[in-house]
């Protein structure tokens, strides 16, 4: 049976980077800028602003930002895809 893989802590590091550590213990530094600063969908580009970015939180084992204004699959956060 395999686990159901969750986040149990995020923490900003800088600029567009945030360190994840899952519930296997597995830890994981992602820099979001080349999504975030690509990306020409305006509910997303307002991430561009630092102190929005910085503004996100755990939700049941979920990383994202505003009620869900901006989430990413957390499998896909696992292997480090973005």
């Amino acid at each position: 049976m395999s686990k159901i893989i969750s986040i149990t802590k995020a923490k900003y590091i800088d600029g567009y980077k945030i360190s994840l550590i899952f519930n296997d213990g597995k830890r994981k530094i992602l820099d979001f800028r080349d999504f975030i600063l690509s990306s020409t969908h305006p509910e997303i580009q307002k991430y561009r602003d630092i102190k929005l970015f910085k503004n996100f939180s755990l939700s049941y084992g979920d990383l994202e930002w505003n009620d869900y204004d901006l989430a990413f699959p957390v499998y896909d956060l696992y292997r480090g895809e973005i």
